[in-house]
């Protein structure tokens, strides 16, 4: 029997109409896709270890959501760093003033769930302001005895899952000295803020007191990325450094002072905001950052458009709207702090 995601499968439409309203479900035509794509899987694979991956995944997507769901309303900060860090080192003590100064701001704090600098950001925010994103790995990573005990521990098969739980829920991403893994959770996160993947973020890279890691890293990256074109001068924009944690969650604060979030809807630029901006505002916008902005656009005051109803918890917020050129994700940056300043 061929399968379609319109509703041209007769008997097996009823069929799965019938069995969504005999479990109860939201969105069941969002549901209904789900059961269609799972039973399209299923005919046109037959090699099970693709199934499997898919079925998992499916299953550590859906529990990443039940962890995190009853907490949408708090914003949170990924921190990433060595697991080899120790607990008398001086970067070890700064991670943990600096999730604990998050936690005081109502920040909660998203680790890997293992020890080093992820165990020093949940033992600075607490348990209560924590979430352990942990992966199953041939040589057992524990969870650290600060969350060991926690219902918002999510142990992970797959990298890729855990990734996406990393910056799908992250408000902003603080980034400590450590290995292969922390360097690609830099890259990654730059690329994909700086592609438009994932929405404008703060990405802090917080440094130990000799600034000799991450200010070694911005040498390399000037001499030898900037130098040779592989990136531009904006994209400098999409990061800041410190030594000093303080300084990094004033920067976190000041990202969200006025900017709440964005999304694009079709070909528009959607900025969600915690306070309404003036038609001077909006108009010393549009003169400063003209060169973000496709050709004839404007910068439009404007409420949610129907587009937005998936998100139900940010309809009242005001909002700016333009069409984006698709390009300048480091001069957008720019924008948001400019936001900032009204």
């Amino acid at each position: 029997m061929k399968l379609n995601f319109n509703r041209t499968n007769n008997e097996l439409d009823e069929m799965i109409d019938n069995l969504m309203d005999k479990v109860g479900v939201h969105h069941p035509d969002m549901i209904r896709e789900m059961i269609v794509t799972a039973l399209k899987a299923g005919q046109e694979s037959d090699y099970l270890a693709d199934l499997k991956l898919m079925r998992t995944t499916m299953k550590e997507m859906r529990y990443t959501n039940k962890v995190f769901g009853p907490h949408r309303d708090r914003k949170k900060v990924t921190i990433f760093g060595s697991a080899r860090t120790e607990p008398d080192e001086p970067i070890y003590q700064k991670c943990v003033e600096f999730s604990r100064m998050l936690a005081e701001r109502g920040y909660m704090a998203i680790t890997g769930g293992g020890g080093g600098i992820m165990q020093a950001g949940n033992e600075g925010a607490g348990a209560e302001n924590s979430f352990a994103v942990n992966i199953r790995l041939p040589f057992e990573q524990e969870t650290n005895p600060v969350m060991v005990q926690s219902r918002n521990v999510i142990n992970y098969k797959y990298f890729f899952n855990r990734k996406v739980a990393f910056l799908k829920e992250a408000d902003a991403v603080a980034l400590f000295p450590g290995g292969f893994g922390t360097l690609d959770e830099a890259m990654e996160t730059l690329t994909l803020v700086q592609t438009g993947k994932n929405p404008p973020i703060p990405l802090i890279l917080i440094d130990g007191d000799e600034g000799d890691y991450w200010e070694n890293w911005l040498e390399f990256i000037k001499k030898t990325l900037l130098k040779k074109g592989l990136i531009s001068g904006e994209d400098f924009s999409l990061f800041s450094i410190t030594r000093d944690p303080a300084e990094a969650v004033r920067i976190i604060d000041e990202f969200y002072q006025v900017y709440h979030s964005c999304r694009f809807v079709k070909d528009k630029l959607v900025i969600r905001l915690n306070k309404p901006l003036s038609e001077e505002d909006v108009a010393t916008l549009q003169s400063e950052f003209n060169e973000i902005i496709e050709a004839g656009s404007h910068i439009h005051l404007t409420g949610p458009l129907p587009e937005e109803v998936d998100q139900p918890d940010l309809l009242a917020l005001p909002r700016l709207s333009f069409k984006f050129n698709h390009r300048s994700y480091g001069l957008l940056k720019a924008f948001i702090r400019r936001i900032n300043s009204f």
